[in-house]
């Protein structure tokens, strides 16, 4: 008996010494599993390179401070053209394509009305792009707004335009055009309020449909081609997930990591939010902040951050199923204070972009956060 106990206790003495070794591996693991939990989209932004070398002579507010003027699109002069908008496509020719729309600088940021479509190119994808020129000149004057593309199924290309068009769309064999008007978007109601065709975001979704997000937040597929009838899937799921943001705009709507995925811009507030679903249409779950231009996330290999004063129209690059870029128009000033040739204007800048990290961690079920106001989800 006296030998039995001899031998328990030192049974428990080794499994007690076994805990103790394995308490930091699990800290470690209980640790990164709150971080992950902790990250939002914001976090996946990774540094921008640096083409030839920091400027501060070039144009915009000081706040701005030093940056690259050969990432993305821009008219390094400011004398010329604002841009905005910017979808990039990697071509067959392993070139970058940009479509993104312009403006005459000298009458003012509210000249975006008469904005028109552009197509520029760069060999590498953060820049510098080339603007080569109106990609359908001769189509009331190369007129296009919330400029967007994408590949169609059958290989061919397509650029949608909104806002001062009627969601109007181009298509092409070539990047390089020509661009052929197929028409406008027609939309289904299907019995719900009827979407407008602004700001819209259309995607092609694994099943081979057409999907849409306009600034409504409502979700419209099409089974009938890219210019539809598009049917309304339901109200806006900005006002269900994201209940008292405000000034809710410029949605990209995206499939990655299994997932669809939406980044949608408060203008006012200038922050923007993450949302994901499994089907695209229905529960669609609140992932928090997507990015924050009063943060220090657009930064470059050397540690230096850039602070636009506004940070718009988002687009993505998706390379192997996950986003390796994210495109943003920017600001350096309010809208307000850019009557024209005083030095400040837009440009379009491009982040590299840790999707492959991102999806990842959005498999993990304890990410899912609720929206502000609603409950919490069942632990």
């Amino acid at each position: 008996m006296k030998m039995m106990k001899m031998e328990t206790r030192s049974i428990n003495t080794q499994m007690h010494i076994r805990l103790i070794m394995l308490l930091p591996v699990v800290s470690m693991m209980l640790g990164a599993s709150a971080l992950a939990a902790d990250k939002t989209l914001i976090d996946y932004f990774l540094p921008m390179p640096i083409t030839e070398a920091l400027s501060k002579d070039v144009w915009g507010a000081a706040e701005v401070g030093p940056r690259d003027p050969n990432n993305g699109l821009e008219d390094t002069t400011m004398k010329q053209w604002c841009y905005w908008d910017g979808q990039i496509i990697k071509g067959p020719d392993g070139k970058f394509h940009m479509f993104a729309s312009r403006w005459d600088q000298a009458k003012g940021h509210n000249e975006w009305v008469n904005s028109k479509a552009v197509h520029a190119v760069s060999d590498k994808v953060t820049g510098p792009y080339v603007d080569k020129g109106l990609c359908w000149p001769d189509n009331q004057g190369g007129k296009g707004h919330n400029v967007t593309a994408l590949v169609m199924p059958d290989q061919r290309y397509a650029i949608v335009v909104s806002d001062t068009r009627p969601g109007d769309v181009f298509v092409s064999k070539s990047l390089d055009g020509p661009w052929e008007l197929l028409g406008p978007i027609k939309v289904d109601a299907n019995g719900f309020e009827a979407a407008g065709m602004t700001n819209v975001s259309i995607m092609v979704r694994p099943d081979g449909d057409y999907m849409i997000v306009p600034r409504s937040g409502q979700i419209l597929i099409s089974k009938a081609g890219i210019t539809g009838p598009y049917k309304v899937q339901g109200p806006s799921v900005f006002s269900d997930r994201l209940p008292g943001i405000p000034c809710l705009e410029d949605p990209v709507v995206f499939y990655s990591g299994g997932l669809y995925q939406i980044v949608v811009n408060s203008w006012n507030t200038r922050k923007a939010y993450h949302l994901t679903s499994k089907d695209g249409i229905s529960n669609w779950v609140s992932r928090g902040l997507a990015y924050d231009p009063t943060t220090n996330f657009t930064r470059y290999t050397d540690g230096t951050v850039n602070h636009w004063h506004k940070m718009e129209r988002p687009g993505v690059l998706i390379e192997d199923g996950h986003v390796t870029a994210m495109t943003l128009a920017v600001l350096d000033t309010p809208k307000e204070a850019q009557p024209g040739n005083n030095g400040h204007g837009s440009k379009i800048i491009v982040i590299p972009f840790d999707g492959a990290a991102l999806d990842r961690d959005l498999q993990n079920p304890s990410k899912e956060t609720p929206a502000p106001g609603s409950p919490a989800p069942p632990q």
